[in-house]
């Protein structure tokens, strides 16, 4: 009997390359998503396989599922800096509310539960690079703490079911990841760049030049979660790239791959507290996982250029602009 996943968030830009990962492994993938952040278009490319299947709803409310279930997978919630100010209570109902829902569906199939984490639990970091064992510089009332607040609960409440419940946890803290699949309108650094090149625009680097990340391209991404859950180990992980590059880095990079004629502009922060540099400290995922990221920036970056030169924004009622979606 093949072994059966809930994706929460499926039709989302991680959702996607998880629910295709699974697939790929011989897994039945049950899709769960809402589209406020979700893609229609990735829904129905991956429907059709025979052992995928989606149920539209909100995480927000009860999940029923027939069968049986080995992996509840949650990838659902809109994680975008565009996203906090638009839908921030639905952000935070997402990462409460819904993550426990989840995690009494993994209670009731007797699942792995795999909570999709991220270095935003950090805040601004006054630790470099951060480590697992590091809790954060947070500014809990931000325009930003709306996520950053909502996954430290989620962490919190996963950790409460194991203590109290024994359900099997994986927490994966995900650092800046980019690749396919993602939106046009996303918000982040790297769609943001890819549409600004392409269309000739000035890139746009909101604060000062000296501010960092650490991108890591979605497949290592997803193979570092498709270590996590099928191993043991219930303390938080993180996951992402530990090559520290600056955002005008990044931004002249993807100029000269784009071949544009655009420039670099620099701009006020959006917010206050957004994280100067960001870099993850990824000794428990080699030694754990034996997983490390192996997509050079560069060819992550023409991959995603690519994608993105073939993209066509779906129409509007693609994404409803409420309640839970994905990353």
């Amino acid at each position: 009997m093949r072994p059966s996943a809930v994706v929460a968030g499926g039709a989302g830009f991680i959702g996607y390359h998880m629910v295709r990962r699974l697939l790929a492994e011989g897994f039945h993938v049950h899709i769960v998503d809402n589209f406020a952040t979700g893609s229609h278009q990735n829904a129905s490319s991956l429907l059709v396989e025979d052992r995928c299947d989606l149920l539209a709803a909100d995480i927000c409310h009860r999940i029923d599922l027939p069968g049986p279930i080995e992996y509840v997978i949650n990838l659902a919630s809109p994680a975008s800096p565009v996203d906090f100010e638009r839908i921030p209570i639905d952000i935070m109902a997402a990462n409460s509310l819904g993550v426990r829902n989840l995690l009494d569906l993994a209670l009731h199939k007797g699942a792995v539960f795999l909570q999709s984490s991220t270095s935003e639990v950090y805040g601004d970091p006054e630790v470099h690079p951060q480590r697992e064992d590091y809790t954060g510089n947070v500014n809990m009332i931000g325009p930003r703490s709306v996520y950053d607040e909502g996954k430290r609960f989620a962490e919190a409440m996963s950790f409460a079911y194991l203590r109290k419940y024994r359900v099997p946890t994986r927490i994966a803290r995900i650092f800046n990841t980019y690749g396919p699949n993602m939106r046009s309108d996303d918000g982040r650094v790297i769609p943001n760049f890819c549409m600004q090149a392409l269309s000739g625009q000035p890139l746009t680097v909101y604060g000062d030049v000296c501010r960092t990340r650490s991108f890591c391209y979605v497949d290592d991404l997803v193979e570092g979660l498709f270590r996590l859950m099928l191993s043991e180990h219930t303390a938080p992980v993180n996951l992402g790239n530990p090559l520290e590059v600056s955002i005008v880095q990044v931004a002249q990079m993807t100029i000269a791959l784009a071949g544009s004629p655009s420039s670099v502009t620099t701009v006020p922060l959006l917010h206050a507290d957004d994280p100067r540099r960001r870099r993850p400290d990824i000794a428990r995922a080699r030694e754990w996982l034996n997983w490390e990221p192996k997509t050079d920036l560069e060819t992550g970056l023409r991959y995603t250029l690519d994608y993105f030169r073939s993209y066509s924004d779906p129409a509007p009622q693609d994404r409803q602009r409420k309640g839970e979606g994905s990353p």
